[in-house]
């Protein structure tokens, strides 16, 4: 294929254009109302409503990137997000109670979730179409970096506008970034898909069970995209909960929150460059392995250690292992995922994200309130590296 590097570089430029205003919206969204209200129930309330619509939509997306134009997908998601987003930016001045505002809020992120459910599976699955398959895993680390870069930005930029501004105007950041990068995506040709063994008279809701059969009949893809979950779900006190723990144990102060979140982006950055650089090993599985025990190793020292500094060391190198294990299992099913199947199978991975990771608030977030974090970053560290022992003694996973 020529110019094939030109065009992938192309497709993920587009792709983090639309990220950048996602996630700068999103961010704005959560501390606004964390500003407002201080309340855990608000909090816990978007935190549904930003993944439990993805998690539902994910099984049925998984089938429309495999049966449909994975282009059109992207497109049509990035526009209904878009529009949901100008919607509410023509209604909030007319809103003067708070709490209308906030349903509001939680109504639009419901729509972006879904958005994002349907756009994830297509993503995922357009890479293997530009790139050969022996550079599948230094171009997935390179996406990785761009995206890192994005969301390490995106706090920031959130932030500064937010205090210069209103939260309107830094939602018509959204529309404008999604205008960029559909434009770029419209001009670039993406190779036809290959689709195989696709009955055209079965429903979605059929080619929907046929890629559940698919994905957990085979004991690689199972096998993987279960600890893949557990992974996710072990992942919350140390990860999605640092900036609970920074604010517990070290400082409440919102400085040190926006520490903890670029530190961690930027982390998962250089572990995107890492990757890129060195394409991990010859048999992923062992990049997996590495990445989850260095999980496992950091969240039990970050529960042990008392020094901030050390403590964003730490959080550096895990979310360079972060990348490690989200681009190997990428790769891994990009790689042994049948081609017609493979928009289902990311739709399924999605959907152990979105699924788990709620799950793992709602169990370690109340844990939290009473028993030590610090206490609980250890035990799930212990148990991460338990996970990486089970992986590498099972022949399966270790087969090429």
């Amino acid at each position: 294929m020529q110019n094939w590097k030109s065009k992938i570089l192309l497709f993920m430029s587009s792709q983090a254009v639309t990220l950048f205003g996602s996630s700068l919206v999103q961010f704005a969204i959560v501390w606004y109302i964390t500003l407002k209200t201080s309340s855990g129930i608000w909090v816990s309330a978007l935190t549904i409503c930003s993944f439990v619509p993805q998690f539902i939509i994910s099984f049925f997306a998984g089938v429309w990137a495999d049966r449909y134009s994975k282009k059109l997908l992207i497109i049509f998601s990035d526009a209904i997000i878009a529009i949901s987003t100008l919607v509410l930016v023509l209604l909030l001045p007319h809103i003067s109670n708070d709490n209308t505002v906030f349903i509001a809020l939680l109504i639009a992120s419901v729509i972006r979730s879904l958005g994002a459910g349907i756009q994830t599976p297509a993503v995922s699955s357009v890479i293997p179409l530009f790139v050969p398959e022996e550079h599948l895993m230094k171009f997935n680390g390179i996406n990785a970096t761009v995206q890192s870069v994005v969301q390490f930005a995106a706090p920031a930029a959130a932030g500064a506008i937010l205090s210069f501004s209103t939260l309107p105007s830094t939602l018509l950041i959204d529309i404008a970034t999604a205008a960029v990068g559909i434009g770029i995506l419209s001009a670039l040709a993406i190779p036809k898909q290959t689709v195989i063994n696709t009955d055209s008279s079965e429903s979605v809701f059929q080619e929907m069970i046929k890629g559940m059969k698919y994905a957990f009949s085979n004991s690689y893809l199972r096998k993987l995209l279960i600890f893949f979950g557990i992974f996710i779900f072990l992942s919350v006190p140390a990860g999605f909960l640092a900036t609970l723990f920074v604010s517990r144990e070290y400082n409440s102060s919102y400085a040190y929150m926006s520490i903890v979140e670029i530190v961690g982006f930027a982390g998962m950055a250089a572990g995107g460059l890492l990757i890129g650089i060195w394409g991990g090993f010859k048999k992923q599985i062992f990049t997996l392995i590495t990445g989850i025990i260095a999980f496992g190793i950091l969240g039990i020292g970050m529960g042990i250690i008392d020094n901030f500094i050390v403590y964003l060391i730490l959080m550096v190198i895990y979310g360079v292992a972060l990348t490690m294990v989200q681009t190997s299992i990428m790769t891994i099913i990009q790689q042994k995922s049948d081609a017609s199947m493979i928009g289902r199978v990311f739709g399924f991975q999605n959907a152990m994200f979105s699924g788990c990771l709620p799950i793992g608030m709602a169990v370690f977030g109340p844990l939290a309130d009473i028993m030590p974090l610090r206490l609980l970053m250890i035990i799930t560290g212990i148990f991460m590296l338990l996970m990486a022992g089970l992986i590498r003694i099972d022949k399966v996973m270790l087969i090429d």
